[in-house]
């Protein structure tokens, strides 16, 4: 799936909320299936999933069982669940008209004839927002096509300049870009002392589909540790500070489908807030 910025503004980014939902509860299947058959890693990164640009899908790591190594995705434009030889699909489900469980029970078969635990066995430590879908409800994505192409376009957008960004960074001192199953955001923590991931100063660089804090997707730019909200200096307009639940510099959708050029002034203002971030977390 070619990244396309053009293509954001197709749909009202507030309109994508219903797609996000839906897809936020059928990737818990590509993190249980990881979960099930990956050694607990740090920071619980056996969950997380990269996104296969060929698919223009969510994928796990690499599941290595007793006759064969696969890897589980989510295509998320057509709400289809894959599983992976290498590059190629070998077994697909689409999740339009059918409930989450039927999805356990086709990933399951296939785990287990490759020699792999079960997806159904894994607990998950967290909880992700209600959805119809989580209690029996069957998945509707086929009336809302366009909105799962361009939520799936956001996330293809996203690891593009995500990954452009991460490129820039000192080798060895950020993560790999990768969305995380609890929050459904994509990814890079850039770590700039000593300390582990979750004590050092550090400056996450990502982009969320939506949450609690807004319904729609957003860029983000994080700060460890949390400067005091009167210290934080003005932004390049349209983003702005975030200091509810966390304190970020943060790009709406609605505004970036508003701009020209829309990648660059995305880049620019993502630039201009690392740089912010790094001297107020990491200061020399």
């Amino acid at each position: 799936m070619t990244p396309s910025w053009d293509q954001l503004g197709k749909i009202d980014p507030k309109a994508l909320w219903e797609a996000r939902l839906q897809a936020h509860h059928a990737v818990q299947w590509v993190a249980r299936a990881a979960g099930a058959n990956i050694m607990p890693m740090p920071s619980d990164t056996q969950f997380n999933f990269g996104w296969d640009r060929d698919q223009g899908a969510l994928v796990s790591h690499e599941l290595r069982g007793r006759s064969d190594t696969l890897r589980v995705g989510l295509v998320m434009a057509t709400m289809t669940l894959v599983v992976l030889r290498d590059a190629s699909v070998i077994d697909q489900f689409v999740l339009d008209g059918k409930r989450h469980a039927d999805a356990g029970l086709w990933l399951d078969r296939i785990l287990s004839t490759a020699g792999l635990a079960l997806a159904s066995g894994a607990a998950l430590s967290y909880a992700i927002p209600a959805h119809p879908v989580g209690d029996g409800a069957a998945y509707v994505s086929g009336p809302q096509r366009g909105e799962f192409r361009v939520l799936a376009n956001w996330f293809a957008c996203a690891d593009d300049m995500i990954g452009a960004i991460h490129a820039t960074l000192p080798q060895g001192t950020a993560s790999p870009v990768r969305c995380w199953p609890h929050r459904f955001d994509i990814a890079t923590l850039w770590t700039l002392g000593d300390g582990d991931a979750e004590t050092a100063p550090s400056v996450g660089i990502g982009l969320s589909p939506g949450d609690g804090c807004y319904a729609q997707p957003y860029f983000y730019v994080t700060l460890w540790p949390r400067p005091a909200p009167e210290k934080l200096p003005p932004l390049p307009p349209p983003g702005d500070w975030h200091t509810d639940e966390f304190i970020g510099a943060v790009l709406t959708g609605e505004a970036i489908v508003a701009m020209p050029d829309r990648a660059t002034r995305t880049r620019q203002f993502l630039d201009a807030a690392v740089s912010v971030a790094r001297r107020l977390v990491a200061p020399r």
